[in-house]
């Protein structure tokens, strides 16, 4: 049995209907599907570099993003088929300009955004001169140390008993990162910031924190059975209270090795 053609384009009609509603609604989607929350600023100084990265990169995503809906909607309305077309329209097999268009525009974002982003990092990779505390970070299974060797400080946690990392704020902060058996990772979303901590090996960088309060820290690299619970917090403190947190811990500290 022969179909008519006009009875076959009839029923192909209810599916590109559904078709194009489908990528009519998919931007919608999208956009319903996204955290209208904006994009976290972090709580360091060096985070501030790192966010201005995020906002670039997203602006260029979405008018990447704009322009290809633009130009396939155009072409399902251009090109759609009409019930008087009996032939394909008219082809062409190349467009020298338009393909040189669409390759070095590209190329150029790309271009550009690699030198925001390197030019975000040297910035945050940088070590200062002169710190007011170093902090010494040794990662195991599954717990985390923190020695102030300045200041005669050390603070150990487990898994069930996470450690605190005190700061001061608005003061740089020195770290050095390692491992005492397999590799971990050091990190805390709201520093956007992560820095593999690997046996043998010392991380360095710095840390200026911007504003007060309580931070969760975990570690970022599967490391066996407990790394789920491998978590420490970040307390960042006014100067004044950090420099009254010492004296305590070296306190204890002391109270502790008299006590030996």
């Amino acid at each position: 049995m022969t179909r008519h053609p006009t009875a076959i384009s009839a029923s192909r009609e209810p599916f590109a209907r559904a078709r194009f509603a489908t990528f009519a609604a998919a931007p919608a989607g999208v956009l319903a599907g996204c955290d209208a929350r904006p994009l976290p600023t972090g709580a360091t100084l060096q985070a501030h570099e790192m966010h201005a990265v995020w906002v670039e990169f997203f602006w260029a995503g979405l008018g990447v993003a704009a322009v290809v809906y633009a130009l396939i909607g155009w072409c399902l309305l251009r090109y759609r088929k009409k019930a008087t077309d009996v032939d394909f329209p008219p082809q062409f097999r190349r467009n020298d300009k338009l393909e040189i268009f669409y390759t070095v525009v590209p190329v150029l974002m790309v271009c550009a955004l690699f030198a925001l982003t390197y030019a975000a990092e040297r910035h945050v990779e940088t070590i200062a001169g002169t710190q007011s505390v170093v902090v010494d970070v040794t990662a195991f299974r599954w717990g985390w140390r923190f020695d102030y060797p300045q200041l005669g400080v050390r603070v150990t946690g487990t898994s069930q008993v996470p450690p605190e990392l005190v700061l001061p704020l608005d003061e740089t902060t020195r770290f050095d990162v390692t491992s005492a058996d397999v590799d971990h990772s050091f990190w805390v979303p709201a520093f956007l910031f992560k820095r593999d901590a690997i046996p043998g090996l010392r991380n360095v960088f710095d840390w200026t924190p911007s504003q007060t309060g309580t931070f969760r820290g975990e570690c970022g690299e599967f490391c066996g059975l407990d790394h789920a619970t491998m978590s420490f917090t970040v307390r960042v403190v006014p100067p004044a209270e950090f420099a009254r947190w010492t004296r305590g811990r070296r306190a204890v500290a002391l109270a502790a090795a008299r006590a030996r």
